[in-house]
């Protein structure tokens, strides 16, 4: 199998790389040679399983470095590029940031006998799933350690554009997320970055679970999806890979439906 990133020294920071569309891109991007910092939140229960995973990841020959800490919090995350700056050297860089943090709140905005959303919920919200984004992207470079073509990639979905029960602070967050990707991708091109996002379609995670009446979601997708299925994670992750590659210089500041087609109806 040829390694797309063999011997490059080339390194992916995945923001939530422990589950879901993270895990998947980073088994992605390992498998075709890329070094991973990856920046989890994970309970103690799954702990062994997380690990055997990066450990799994290693068998490619890549380096991996996991981080079980809380990725919005400014003080780790100056800790975290500090030891990546010395992990990396003079030789090694940052060729993408992978930003799949799912850390918000799923209340209605009316009901009875509940907790409703307040505007601590949206800024919590808003604060986790998209501008800790931009937050990332400004340290990496500052730190001067992203590649001089560097990949910045979020995910999104259609709540981004049409509203959902219980989902109103993550919609705002991921309207919020796709404005900044679409700002550095702006504003940070001299500086070398592409930046973009990737709408996922409806894909079974521990992150779509939460969201209250998941199931019905699930079963309405398959009906709409041309394809007749759920997008996969794996889906993600392939298109994640791609945009890593060289031949994906020229794609900058998009939304990139991968969906199967199911957006389209």
């Amino acid at each position: 199998m040829v390694k797309e990133f063999d011997g490059l020294n080339y390194w992916a920071v995945i923001l939530g790389g422990s589950s879901g569309l993270g895990l998947a891109t980073a088994h992605k991007l390992a498998q075709n040679g890329m070094n991973l910092c990856i920046v989890h939140r994970t309970r103690k229960a799954d702990q062994i399983a997380v690990e055997a995973e990066f450990s799994q990841m290693q068998t490619n020959g890549i380096l991996v470095r996991g981080y079980n800490l809380d990725a919005t919090n400014a003080e780790k995350r100056n800790s975290v590029l500090a030891e990546l700056t010395e992990l990396l050297g003079e030789s090694g860089k940052v060729r993408a940031l992978i930003h799949s943090l799912a850390k918000g709140n799923l209340k209605p905005m009316l009901a009875e006998n509940q907790p409703v959303l307040q505007h601590d919920d949206f800024q919590l919200t808003i604060d986790a799933m998209a501008i800790s984004l931009y937050d990332w992207t400004k340290d990496l470079l500052s730190a001067n350690l992203f590649a001089t073509d560097a990949r910045v990639i979020s995910f999104t979905s259609e709540g981004s554009q049409r509203a959902w029960k219980n989902y109103a602070a993550v919609s705002a967050a991921k309207a919020a997320l796709e404005a900044i990707s679409r700002s550095m991708a702006l504003e940070l091109a001299p500086s070398g970055i592409r930046s973009n996002c990737i709408l996922a379609g409806i894909t079974d995670t521990a992150s779509l679970r939460m969201i209250p009446g998941s199931d019905a979601l699930l079963s309405h997708t398959q009906h709409r999806n041309p394809f007749a299925r759920t997008t996969q994670a794996t889906d993600i992750a392939n298109v994640a890979y791609l945009l890593c590659t060289d031949e994906a210089a020229w794609i900058n500041g998009t939304v990139i439906p991968v969906t199967g087609g199911e957006h389209l109806q």
